[in-house]
């Protein structure tokens, strides 16, 4: 554990960061962060610098302050959440230069930290958890508790990963003793889909694949069906998790194609495969039941390559 308010207590700006394309519990743990920071610290300057952010969280207040042209001078204290400092995009600049520099994180692939100071506890469900451990309690408030039940709940995939302790749910049990439409956060920014979303996801599984008799799915889209369907990555949003909660399936690929030599793959498994692993060997990373990596590559060779590590845990 860090004392985050000691750590940053000398410095008249603080910069946050998390990592490009921005999920639920990056949101939330920058946004709770920042919050408590410019409670405890009303003299610094903070600013959260972001990727931008998928519309569905446009429900989140807070995230309209947030700085997404990374146009700021030099922060004298820079702290990344929920990554390292590779995945930060356009935050890298400002990370390498801090005089001071912190990571926060849950990702058993960046277990030692990144930074000058670490808090890095990769059996957290989420960075927002973390975050929630940071506060004082005598400080969290309405506002907080929001953002910090958002990641928790997005990182654990509405409290039914594995990654859901006892302890995470006694946290969430706290959070939403301070009153915020809980329901409704879930439902804009979890469940909810444009007709599009809908349209791209079911094209998905209809052109998805088993193997291993069943064991594993894999989904994938060319560049040109995007470009026809008018839809970015962004549109793929839940597509994972869905293609995962297949009946027998244990493991779960998808990949999408960034350009043209390039092809973004997320990982999901649900008891066997190590997927940390497997997205390691292609210089990715995460977590044990959910990973990802970018890759170049055609993307029977991509999967095939991909098959064989996955074959190893079966």
């Amino acid at each position: 554990m860090i004392d985050i308010v000691a750590e940053c207590r000398d410095a008249k700006t603080i910069g946050i960061c998390g990592h490009i394309k921005p999920d639920g519990d990056c949101i939330g743990a920058t946004l709770a962060l920042s919050l408590y920071l410019k409670k405890r610290l009303p003299e610094a300057e903070i600013t959260v610098f972001s990727d931008e952010i998928a519309p569905c969280f446009d429900c989140v207040e807070g995230i309209k302050n947030f700085n997404y042209a990374f146009d700021k001078p030099q922060p004298e204290v820079f702290i990344v959440v929920d990554t390292m400092d590779n995945r930060t995009g356009s935050g890298e600049k400002y990370f390498k230069n801090a005089p001071k520099t912190i990571n926060i994180d849950h990702h058993i692939s960046n277990a030692d930290g990144c930074a000058m100071v670490n808090y890095v506890v990769p059996t957290a469900s989420s960075a927002s958890e973390l975050v929630y451990r940071l506060i004082d309690p005598a400080y969290l408030d309405k506002e907080m508790a929001e953002a910090i039940y958002l990641g928790i709940a997005h990182d654990t995939g509405i409290f039914k990963y594995s990654n859901t302790s006892p302890e995470t749910l006694m946290i969430v049990a706290k959070l939403i003793q301070y009153g915020f439409d809980f329901p409704t956060l879930l439902d804009k920014t979890y469940y909810e889909k444009t007709y599009l979303q809908n349209l791209v996801l079911g094209r998905i599984i209809l052109e998805s694949r088993l193997h291993f008799d069943g064991k594993v799915i894999s989904g994938s889209i060319d560049l040109k069906t995007m470009t026809e369907m008018g839809i970015t990555g962004k549109d793929f949003d839940g597509v994972i998790n869905q293609l995962r909660i297949t009946e027998g399936v244990d493991c779960a690929i998808f990949m999408y194609q960034i350009n043209a030599v390039t092809y973004k793959v997320s990982l999901r498994s649900k008891k066997i495969v190590d997927v940390s692993k497997v997205a390691e060997s292609f210089g990715g990373g995460g977590h044990v039941r959910a990973a990802g990596f970018y890759c170049k590559g055609e993307p029977d060779e991509i999967l095939a390559r991909i098959l064989t590590l996955v074959e190893e845990y079966l």
